[in-house]
C-alpha cells in the first residue's frame, strides 16, 4: 500500500446523499468534492458511518444500495491495493437508533438491563446485527459500556445497561457475543475508559470523572473488561478527562496513558481502538482539528471517527509520518489491526450486500415477534398504590397525555385496541401552563388518566420551566386515577412522589410504548427489576428505589 492509502485506512467520515454517485453539495466544504464515491475514493477510506441527517438511512432498499455503491467506490479505484469500507452506523436501539422501520426496533440498554435476560439481550443485538449486514452496514459502534451511576447524566443515561457493573457487564459479553458470533457483524464497546459518572455532555464541553483508580477499576472497567474477555473487535474513546488515570488534563481520546497504557497494556486489548467523532467538542478544546487527529494516532488510536476537517487532517497525519513523528512501524501496525478486523470479520470476501435477502432478513414477523416479547420482560412497575394497575379500559374514557405526539398516538391506539374510547392531548417536554390546565380540563370528562414523561427531572435542558412536573401534579390534584409512565430515564419518580402509580419503559421506541399498553391493561404482569437506583430529588447519595425493586401483579 502507498503512504496515502494507509493513512486513508485509518479515517471514518460521514458522507451527505442517499446514493453513492448523485453530487450532494454538502460534501463540497468538507471534502472538496460532491458525490460520497469521489469522498471514498480521494481519500481511500477505510470506512463510512450513516446518519438520517446526512441522508444515508431512510429505507432498507436505500441504504443496500449506497452500501454497495460505496463499496464499489472503494473497490474499483486506481491504487496499488484496492479495500473494502467498513460501514458503520450507531444502531443502539432505543434512544440511539439511527435505522427506523421497517427494521425490527428495540428498547434499547436499560430496558434490557431491567429484564436482566442475558438471552434476550444477546437475541436483541443478533437480530440488530443480521438487518445490518443484510443492508451492507458491517459495523455497530454498540453496546454501549458506560455504568450510569450518575442519575444527572445529560448524555449516557438510558444507553446504559445499569447503574451496577456486574450486569452491565453481563450484558456487555452478551451483546458482543450476539453482535458479532450471531450477526456476523464488528461490535465497538464504548465510551473508554467510561462516561457514566458524568453531569457534562461531551458532545459540547468537556467533562471530568473523578472516580479513583479503585473506583474505576470497581465500576467502569469491569464491562470493558467483559467486552474484551468476548474477543469484541473495536473500543470507541471517550472525549473526557480521567485525572486518576492520567493528570495531564487531556483527553482520554488524545491521552497515551490511558490508550495505550491502560487499555491496550493492562487490560490487553489487542483489536482496533476508534476516537468517538473528533467534531465533538469534548475533544475539540485544546487542540486544532488537525492536531487532534495526530495526537490521538499517537496516544493509541487507530481510526479516526468524523473529524470536521479532513483535508488538513489527513495533510497533518501524512505529514507527521513523513516527519518521524508518527513511526511508519507504528502506522503499518495500525493499519493491520483495521485490515484483520475486515478480513476476519468477512467484509473483505463479502463486501457486497444482496438486496434480494432484504425481505428475509429486515423486519420480519419472526424478528419482531422476538422483539415484542424480549420488550414485555422489560417494562418495570415501580409503583401501584391502592392497585390501580391493572386498569380495565374497555369500555372506559382514558385521557392519554404528556410527552409525545408520537408516543401518545402509540399508547392510545394500543389502549384504543383493548376497547378504550380514548382522548390524546400532547403536551411536550415542556407544557406551558396553559397546556397543563387543558390536560386538567380534559381529565375531567375521563375515567382515568395515563401521562407520558421525558426526562421530566432535567429542568436545565429538557424543561427548564419544570412543566411536565406541574402536569403530573396538577392531574393527581383531580382526584382521577393516574398512571404515571416515564418513556426514557427511570428517574423522574423522584419530582411527583404522590404519584400512586409509575411504570417506567426506559425507552419511547413503539415497541415499548406497546408493552407498556399491555401491562396497563393486565395482557402482561410486569416483572422486570430496576437496573439502576432512583435516588432521592436533590439527594442524589440517598436512595428512593434500589436497583432490583420492581412489582408485578
Amino acid at each position: 500500500m502507498t503512504l496515502k492509502e494507509k493513512v486513508g485506512q485509518l479515517f471514518i467520515q460521514n458522507v451527505y446523499g442517499s446514493d453513492a454517485t448523485t453530487p450532494d453539495d454538502r460534501n463540497l466544504p468538507l471534502y472538496g468534492v460532491a458525490s460520497p464515491a469521489e469522498v471514498v475514493r480521494k481519500y481511500h477510506l477505510g470506512g463510512v458511518i450513516y446518519f438520517a441527517w446526512t441522508d444515508s438511512v431512510q429505507n432498507p432498499a436505500q441504504i443496500v444500495d449506497l452500501s454497495n455503491g460505496l463499496q464499489r467506490a472503494a473497490l474499483t479505484q486506481r491504487g496499488t491495493v484496492r479495500v473494502p469500507l467498513q460501514i458503520a452506523t450507531d444502531q443502539e436501539q432505543g434512544v440511539v437508533t439511527r435505522i427506523g422501520p421497517p427494521a425490527t426496533q428495540f428498547p434499547g440498554s436499560m430496558a434490557l438491563g431491567a429484564g436482566g435476560s442475558s438471552a434476550d439481550a444477546r437475541t436483541a443485538a443478533a437480530i440488530t446485527g443480521r438487518e445490518l449486514l443484510a443492508m451492507g452496514v458491517n459495523t455497530d459502534f454498540a453496546p454501549v459500556c458506560d455504568v450510569n451511576v450518575n442519575a444527572l447524566n445529560p448524555v449516557i443515561g438510558t444507553r446504559s445497561f445499569s447503574s451496577h457493573p456486574d450486569l452491565a457487564a453481563r450484558l456487555v459479553a452478551a451483546q458482543v457475543a450476539g453482535y458479532q458470533r450471531d450477526g456476523g457483524i464488528s461490535s465497538s464497546a464504548k465510551h473508554f475508559p467510561g462516561h457514566g459518572d458524568t453531569a457534562t455532555d461531551s458532545h459540547v464541553a468537556f467533562p471530568v470523572i473523578t472516580h479513583t483508580r479503585e473506583q474505576w477499576e470497581q465500576i467502569d472497567a469491569p464491562p470493558f473488561r467483559a467486552a474484551i474477555r468476548e474477543q469484541i473487535d473495536m473500543i470507541m474513546t471517550a472525549h473526557l478527562s480521567f485525572p486518576a488515570l492520567d493528570d495531564s488534563g487531556d483527553p482520554a481520546t488524545l491521552s497515551h496513558a490511558i490508550l495505550t497504557g491502560v487499555l491496550r497494556e493492562e487490560l490487553g486489548f489487542t483489536g482496533v481502538i476508534v476516537t468517538d467523532s473528533l467534531a465533538m467538542q469534548g475533544v475539540r478544546d485544546l487542540y486544532g482539528d488537525a492536531e487532534v487527529a495526530v495526537r490521538a494516532l499517537l496516544a493509541g488510536a487507530d481510526q479516526l471517527l468524523m473529524t470536521p476537517a479532513m483535508d488538513d487532517a489527513y495533510a497533518a497525519v501524512l505529514a507527521a509520518v513523513r516527519s518521524g513523528r508518527l513511526k511508519r512501524r507504528d502506522l503499518d501496525a495500525k493499519v493491520g489491526r483495521v485490515l484483520r478486523l475486515k478480513y476476519r470479520r468477512g467484509v473483505v470476501k463479502h463486501p457486497y450486500a444482496n438486496p434480494k435477502r432484504l425481505d428475509r432478513v429486515v423486519g420480519t414477523d419472526r424478528h419482531l415477534a422476538a422483539a415484542g416479547s424480549i420488550t414485555d420482560r422489560t417494562t418495570t412497575l415501580v409503583k401501584n398504590d391502592a392497585s390501580v394497575l391493572p386498569l380495565a379500559v374497555d369500555g372506559a374514557k382514558v385521557l392519554v397525555t404528556g410527552y409525545g405526539a408520537t408516543t401518545t398516538a402509540t399508547l392510545a391506539a394500543a389502549l384504543g385496541t383493548k376497547g378504550a374510547t380514548v382522548q390524546t392531548l400532547v403536551t411536550g417536554t415542556s407544557p406551558t401552563d396553559a397546556q397543563v390546565a387543558d390536560a386538567v380540563a380534559a381529565s375531567a370528562a375521563s375515567d382515568s388518566v395515563v401521562v407520558t414523561t421525558m426526562k421530566a427531572w432535567d429542568t436545565s435542558v429538557t424543561d427548564p420551566t419544570g412543566g411536565q412536573q406541574k402536569l403530573v401534579n396538577a392531574l393527581l390534584a383531580t382526584g382521577r386515577p393516574v398512571v404515571v409512565v416515564a418513556v426514557r430515564d427511570p428517574y423522574d419518580i423522584a419530582y411527583f412522589t404522590d404519584a400512586p402509580t409509575y411504570l417506567a419503559t426506559y425507552s419511547y421506541s413503539p415497541v415499548a410504548i406497546e408493552a407498556v399498553a399491555r401491562v396497563i391493561t393486565g395482557e402482561v404482569a410486569p416483572t422486570a427489576k430496576l437496573p439502576v437506583d432512583i435516588p432521592v430529588a436533590g439527594a442524589p447519595t440517598e436512595v428512593l428505589y434500589p436497583f432490583g425493586h420492581g412489582l408485578t401483579y
